[in-house]
């Protein structure tokens, strides 16, 4: 018999490989989305970096997410979902995107195959991404105290993979969804620097839960921000805001500052001083547009560019 030369050898045994990988391309499934690998396929989409402190799952949900953000969001193919605002928008049923190349070190790099992330209208499951989001939410305060711009990256990704996923696209049609007790998760308003130096929000006093109670057929909303002062034997307090609403769209409503309190009165001389500088952190006048209710969670976005993430509450305020 005689013997192949190595050389030929090696030659079809890599054609072989490549034409199997090419014909067998691979998806492996990942709460929704998949890491299609293939020795052929070619993409001009912007790399894909992992970030380590994120597990693979959540990693791939909230980098999708970013790129929604970023680029889907806009396309010709995508119908306005929500309201009138235009920065926030449905994805249609027909429309697939590739959003990732190259090696990131997962299943099938160590044979020189590129990995591409493809997804589609289900990013995932909505289950999976709110466990996501909660996961990136752990230990930040409710990002009152600031939060790395790499997690508020993620963080971000997550918010609008669930707004693309509204269950509710006309929330101040449906206001039953939306009325009763709310407690805040996470919100991009901030007390930095000074600020937090002035309010005591450093040593003397901590931050509370943040609730909101709205009551649809008054069109009245009462949001209640908890303290207790630690150089006042842990005296309890808090910051009361009642407003009024008005539905302004199928998204949107209108808000109008009406008072505030702060209870009790050892409280209130604690800030009087900077009652004002509290106030304008947390007075919700103008608009906010709902962009994601369900029976569970609700998110928001305000005429200031803030994000809100509120999650249901039995607790009264």
């Amino acid at each position: 018999m005689r013997r192949v030369p190595a050389s030929l050898s090696l030659s079809l045994s890599l054609n072989l490989s490549q034409r199997e990988m090419a014909a067998n391309a691979v998806t492996f499934g990942l709460g929704g989305f998949a890491i299609k690998n293939s020795a052929t396929s070619s993409s001009k989409s912007r790399p894909f970096a992992l970030p380590t402190s994120v597990p693979l799952s959540c990693t791939l949900v909230a980098s999708a997410g970013a790129q929604v953000g970023e680029g889907v969001l806009n396309n010709h193919l995508i119908g306005t979902g929500i309201g009138a605002n235009p920065e926030h928008r449905r994805l249609q049923p027909t429309h697939m995107a590739k959003v990732a190349k190259g090696s990131s070190g997962l299943v099938g790099d160590d044979e020189g195959v590129a990995n591409e992330l493809v997804y589609g209208t289900e990013y995932g499951r909505v289950d999976q991404i709110k466990a996501c989001l909660y996961q990136a939410l752990d230990g930040l305060n409710r990002g009152i105290f600031g939060v790395p711009s790499a997690k508020k990256s993620e963080i971000e990704g997550l918010v609008r993979q669930l707004e693309s996923q509204n269950p509710t696209p006309n929330p101040t049609a449906n206001l039953g969804k939306v009325g009763g007790c709310w407690k805040l998760v996470y919100s991009t308003i901030t007390i930095l620097g000074s600020k937090r130096t002035k309010l005591g929000l450093r040593d003397f006093i901590n931050l509370g839960d943040f609730l909101q109670n709205i009551f649809v057929a008054q069109g009245k909303a009462v949001n209640v921000i908890k303290f207790n002062a630690r150089g006042l034997n842990m005296l309890n307090g808090q910051l009361t805001i009642e407003a009024s609403f008005r539905v302004a769209s199928e998204s949107r409503v209108d808000i109008t500052y009406d008072k505030s309190t702060i209870t009790p009165d050892q409280l209130m001389n604690v800030f009087r001083q900077n009652y004002d500088l509290l106030l304008g952190i947390f007075n919700p006048e103008g608009w906010l547009e709902i962009t994601y209710v369900d029976d569970t969670m609700r998110i928001g976005r305000d005429d200031k560019g803030n994000v809100f993430i509120l999650e249901r509450s039995k607790e009264e305020t």
